[in-house]
């Protein structure tokens, strides 16, 4: 374990190094909340997909797959990968124009609202804060078993290396860390899953062995595992399940504040286009890979328990050493990009939604910087009791923010009668129809698929803004707004930039086309025609 343990520790040392370097450059709030505005179509890009890829994917959903699940995990991924390039041309890119430096001041300012502003911060704080725990927890079981430690002893190392980094330089260290984190754990997934492959028998024979798997029928049948080890209802419930929870999902990918808020940091509209587009072909291709390549450790090995250490065990147990450092040093990079994009979410969202303090920009820094910290604190005690369960918390805190934020995000573009009023109740209802629902299923009776706390939170949710669309006013501060940000700015319109842009839309088109033929190859004829 000695060399796992290097290739991890010298990959948090140069973390911790890049964020002492990039705080020299942070001299102000909005380099240290949207690290100027001037990201790059690579920097955005890998930012998007490292935050959104975490433990909750490398662990949570690969023990899923290998559980029994892959291609309803991939069903899903179909409609969340979309919500990539949807939410940017849909959301993404008004918001953009705001110039807001959060996505809670946003709402604040559309709706000229503190009181909206507020309410979302707090949501931010609440469900993000969530979320962090749910990825923490899997950077600490996978570091534990990596050195050897007790897990709170481990909690603490993750903690102390994505909080200095974070701490130190904001939005340009977040950045730049996750665009080399997303290398790293991509590159971990193209390398360690064909190697996995290869050693359960090769393709296709491996693929053949798995959905013929006695003890877990009908492993890569669409609706997934089947007979009395089956634990997620019918094959139609199942259905439901992925095709529900994956609008959740691309509803979060198109709104959520740790998607959307990498557009604030875009050197351009076009940048943020571009940056959507590539960021859902990358995640369709490593969930292709990571998905259906995992369930083969079935073949060699189908009793691990928990299931969510899956591809930690094939690193340590199946593959070279040299590629086992790469997939646990991206797995932790996974861990680690997620939980500094939350905590530096979090952070601003206290310091900037919460509070409107008139200071210097050198003590809003401070604020800013001392706020983070001590929610971190905070969230390190809350993780420190709290038994692990990483998907799940993952998918409960996504499903806060499809119900409380989805409808009024996309109303605020899209709508001329909703108002601050609507926005505010329609935020709350959300939200705590989510968490109502969720007790309700733990304490009462279990709800069928089509009445997940999701749904019943995005309806009424959905029905707080049309009665108060109706009954309630808009001002001339919403409207003037909301013209605003419909106007595209003119520098959308320059040549060069507009055909640059088109080559990206011809690269999604090319590489649908290409994934297809993937998914032909790798899984539909062996399974099918072999």
């Amino acid at each position: 374990m000695l060399v796992y343990a290097i290739g991890v520790l010298v990959s948090f040392a140069i973390y911790m190094l890049i964020g002492t370097v990039l705080s020299r450059r942070v001299s102000n709030v909005e380099d240290y909340y949207v690290s100027g505005r001037n990201a790059s179509t690579l920097m955005i890009t890998g930012s998007l997909v490292a935050s959104f890829l975490s433990t909750v994917a490398f662990m949570g959903e690969a023990g899923f797959a290998y559980d029994g699940y892959p291609i309803t995990l991939l069903i899903l991924t179909i409609f969340n990968a979309s919500g990539y390039v949807l939410g940017v041309l849909l959301f993404g890119r008004y918001l953009r124009r705001s110039n807001a430096i959060t996505l809670p001041e946003y709402f604040g300012k559309r709706f000229n609202s503190k009181r909206v502003q507020r309410v979302a911060g707090l949501t931010t704080i609440v469900g993000i804060s969530a979320y962090l725990v749910a990825v923490t927890q899997g950077g600490a079981l996978l570091l534990s078993r990596i050195l050897e430690v007790q897990y709170p002893v481990a909690l603490i190392i993750v903690w102390v290396v994505y909080t200095s980094f974070t701490f130190m330089s904001g939005a340009k260290g977040v950045l730049v860390n996750d665009t080399l984190m997303f290398f790293i754990f991509s590159l971990a997934t193209f390398i360690g899953i064909p190697y996995i492959i290869y050693a359960a028998g090769g393709w296709p024979e491996a693929i053949v062995a798995t959905a013929n798997l006695d003890i877990k029928p009908d492993l890569l049948s669409w609706h997934g595992l089947t007979g009395d080890t089956s634990f997620m209802g019918t094959p139609i419930e199942v259905l439901g399940y992925a095709v529900i929870l994956g609008l959740v999902w691309g509803t979060v990918v198109s709104v959520s504040p740790w998607q959307t808020s990498r557009y604030l940091m875009a050197k351009s509209e076009h940048v943020a286009i571009r940056a959507g587009i590539v960021a859902m072909i990358s995640l369709m291709a490593i969930y292709l890979f990571l998905h259906i390549g995992i369930t083969t450790v079935n073949l060699i090995n189908p009793d691990i328990n928990p299931s969510e250490n899956v591809f930690i065990w094939a690193a340590i147990n199946i593959m070279p050493t040299w590629i086992g450092v790469i997939v646990l040093t991206g797995i932790m990079a996974a861990t680690l990009s997620s939980a500094s994009t939350f905590l530096q979410l979090i952070g601003n969202s206290f310091s900037n939604d919460l509070f409107y303090l008139k200071l210097s920009d050198k003590k809003a820094l401070s604020f800013s910087r001392m706020s983070m910290l001590a929610l971190s604190v905070v969230t390190l005690l809350i993780t420190l009791g709290q038994p692990p369960a990483i998907m799940w918390i993952g998918y409960f805190a996504a499903t806060l923010f499809a119900a409380s934020w989805g409808p009024v995000a996309f109303a605020s573009i899209y709508s001329k009668r909703v108002n601050g009023n609507g926005a505010f109740w329609s935020i709350v209802i959300g939200f705590f129809a989510v968490i109502g629902a969720e007790i309700f299923q733990a304490v009462v009776v279990e709800l069928p698929i089509f009445l997940h706390p999701v749904v019943i939170g995005v309806i009424l949710s959905t029905l707080t803004l049309v009665v108060f669309a109706k009954v309630g006013e808009v001002t001339d501060e919403e409207i003037v707004f909301r013209n605003q940000l419909l106007r595209t700015p003119k520098e959308f319109f320059n040549k060069s930039e507009v055909k640059i842009t088109r080559r990206y839309v011809i690269l999604l088109f090319i590489s649908g086309i290409l994934m297809v033929a993937a998914t032909f190859f790798f899984y539909f004829y062996p399974v099918y025609i072999l």
